[in-house]
């Protein structure tokens, strides 16, 4: 595996920029010494360059946010106890008027730009990412994807864990360098202003972006969008992927798909995990999918009301992020409300509301649908970890059914749908499990 060379976070000197004003980039990567080191976040090409990147809102952006929230103006009481109409009223007052008035976004600006930041551009947009090298040697290249209402910074917490496992109770040689990019209308990185940018596109653009990044071996992970993105990845069978891990896997037979759709009951005889799994799917369909269906079929339509009110995104968001952590209902007690904010913040700050929900449009596909996403074409080595909160919990016999390849299953105890973002050791310590057996591939020469 070819590597490149060390650099140093504080040897990064970067322009400001804020996506919804416009990108602009400057800088260079340095050595301790100040003597520039063009390799490997420099190419040749100037198409091909890979920029420092620094994030900072103007303040007049976050006056503007606190203005429209202190002007927010309320819908009537929910006519019900619980939240079965949506988020309850007094819950997300509480929500917008802690963000109107105490959060603060420099905060989680700061923790960024501690972070080596990067962007590049790949097939027309802007793709930024983070990227930090493991002090270890022979550390294992992975690059992480998010998903939706989710982004990068749900792997923040576990790069420690991944880079620097002996500071976490692992090994040397568990050790990860963590690639983490946005996918294309999401978080900084550009907006597609053109058709196509689905999740093979994306995939793509990954498999560029880790060879430009000079890694001839690498591994990927997924969950959400970003398992998606892992299977079009996995299937696309590019030189140097070895493996991927998913905590969103699509494995739901075909047999099985119209009648979770439809409401049906389910088969007789089927398993106990295979029925727990079929009424889950059933019920979120039923009463918890309308979101999906919204921007998948009107993406447009949706975001002119999310990018108009910060009140309305957060809402939108909020309902999402505190129905799939893990125990359900009660997301500030799991992640915090400061991380909460800070998630729904960069949505509003960079303007994505509506051209993430583009990329719903774009895949318009079954996400747990064994067939719409092709899984058995996938020849690489597939790892699964089920954790307790997801939307669904994947019965092993349905992911060995999916996924012909599949190396590695397990069940754990606490996580839910933001695996990384909940429980960032015990993610960390699932993907060096599930990748272990690979890291003996990475040394060998690339085909």
């Amino acid at each position: 595996m070819t590597r490149p060379r060390r650099f140093l976070n504080t040897a990064l000197c970067a322009a400001s920029l804020w996506v919804a004003s416009g990108l602009s980039f400057a800088g260079q990567v340095g050595t301790s010494d100040g003597t520039p080191d063009r390799d490997p976040h420099q190419s040749a090409s100037p198409s091909e360059a890979i920029r420092p990147f620094k994030v900072h809102v103007p303040d007049r952006a976050l006056k503007e946010l606190k203005a429209r929230l202190r002007a927010t103006r309320w819908p009537d009481k929910e006519t019900v106890d619980d939240a079965s109409q949506g988020v309850q009223l007094a819950r997300l007052q509480q929500l917008v008027k802690h963000w109107a008035t105490d959060y603060d976004w420099r905060k989680v600006e700061a923790k960024l730009n501690a972070l080596p930041q990067f962007v590049t551009r790949i097939d027309g947009v802007d793709v930024q990412f983070i990227h930090v090298r493991s002090r270890h040697p022979n550390a294992l290249p992975l690059i992480l994807t998010h998903g939706w209402p989710g982004s990068p910074l749900e792997f923040i917490d576990a790069i420690g864990p991944l880079t620097d496992p002996t500071a976490f109770g692992g090994r040397a040689e568990d050790a990860f360098d963590v690639v983490i990019p946005a996918i294309p209308g999401h978080g900084f990185s550009s907006r597609p202003a053109e058709l196509g940018w689905g999740p093979d596109r994306v995939a793509r653009a990954w498999d560029v972006l880790m060879h430009r990044l000079h890694y001839d071996r690498y591994v990927a992970q997924g969950g959400d969008h970003g398992s998606v993105i892992s299977d079009a990845l996995a299937r696309q069978q590019p030189r140097g992927l070895l493996g991927i891990h998913l905590n969103m896997p699509a494995t739901v037979p075909p047999e099985l798909v119209k009648g979770i759709l439809g409401g049906d009951a389910p088969p007789a005889g089927l398993p106990e995990a295979e029925r727990s799994a079929y009424q889950t799917l059933s019920s979120f369909f039923a009463r918890n999918a309308a979101y999906g269906a919204m921007m998948v079929t009107r993406p447009q339509t949706v975001g002119y009301g999310l990018t108009d009110s910060p009140a309305g995104l957060a809402a939108f968001m909020y309902e999402k992020i505190t129905e799939w952590t893990y125990p359900a209902g009660n997301a500030e007690a799991v992640l915090g409300r400061e991380r909460i904010l800070d998630d729904i913040s960069l949505y509003w700050l960079t303007n994505t509301a509506s051209s993430s929900s583009r990329f719903y449009w774009e895949n318009n596909n079954n996400n747990f649908s064994s067939a719409a996403q092709r899984t058995t074409e996938i020849a690489v080595p597939v790892a699964i970890t089920v954790f307790p909160g997801e939307i669904y919990r994947a019965p092993k016999s349905w992911a060995e059914r999916a996924y012909p390849t599949l190396s590695y299953f397990k069940e754990v105890d606490r996580g839910g749908h933001f695996a990384a973002w909940e429980q960032p050791q015990l993610f960390a310590q699932e993907l060096r499990s599930a990748f272990g057996p690979l890291r003996n591939q990475a040394d060998r020469p690339a085909r």
